[in-house]
């Protein structure tokens, strides 16, 4: 029987990556991005959309009830990160930050659950190594990502009953537009992104950051109850060993 995921946050890096792969493995895919996305396969249902306001989500499974009643898999990716001193965040902005990092998760597991219940599914949450070691004016990503890794546990306990897993991983430095974009604070040192990018990586055990398609494997790691069936309330830190490192060494 084909295997159905909805992967929210689809439309850039680790989301793209896991759409691409899930497909390939013969998965039917879901993907939502309140970002609109183009080069997917005609296969894959795109739905443009914010997973982090409720009647969206109510919409999207209603919509999904009238094809599916199960789902093997929620992927949990989308998130927004907004770098700086939490002195000149404003208060939308750190609203915004944790209904798009944590509500959204809130609101797929809450309506997702009968679908996963109907066949033992997983839910794969998207974290951030700044979840356990963060960095300056990141306060609201890293307090969001924080929260997705309590989350996780929480909602591991309330639903392994009915045998569904929820597990989380921790993506160190991958090489993603938020990346990128959030190499302006002066974390790292470098006149240009690419100098920054290799400052990054230099502070990383294996000398290198990650590979979306890197953070998608593991994903699909956990998503697949053929492979992970006996992981519930657990964390994967993907970071090249980077948090391994004493600050002071």
């Amino acid at each position: 029987m084909e295997k159905i995921v909805l992967i929210t946050g689809a439309a850039g890096g680790i989301g793209r990556a896991c759409v691409d792969l899930f497909y390939t493995r013969g998965w039917r895919v879901i993907a939502t991005d309140r970002q609109e996305a183009s080069g997917f396969s005609k296969k894959i249902i795109f739905q443009h959309m914010d997973v982090s306001d409720p009647e969206s989500i109510k919409i999207l499974f209603d919509e999904l009830a009238s094809w599916t009643d199960r789902l093997d898999a929620i992927v949990n990716n989308a998130a927004i990160q907004i770098c700086k001193p939490i002195i000149q965040m404003e208060v939308e902005e750190w609203d915004d930050t944790m209904a798009s990092n944590l509500r959204s998760i809130f609101l797929t597991s809450r309506y997702g659950y009968p679908y996963l219940k109907a066949v033992k599914g997983a839910i794969v949450n998207v974290s951030s190594v700044h979840a356990i070691a963060t960095s300056r004016d990141i306060s609201a990503y890293a307090a969001s990502k924080g929260g997705v890794v309590a989350l996780t546990r929480a909602l591991a306990l309330e639903f392994a009953q009915d045998g569904i897993r929820v597990n989380v991983i921790l993506p160190g430095a991958v090489d993603t537009h938020m990346l990128r974009s959030g190499l302006n604070r002066s974390h790292v040192s470098g006149a240009s992104v690419d100098e920054r990018l290799l400052n990054l990586a230099q502070r990383t055990v294996m000398g290198r950051i990650g590979e979306p398609e890197e953070i998608a494997k593991s994903i699909f790691f956990l998503a697949d109850s053929d492979q992970s069936s006996f992981m519930t309330g657990q964390m994967l830190i993907i970071d090249g060993g980077a948090i391994a490192r004493l600050s002071t060494e």
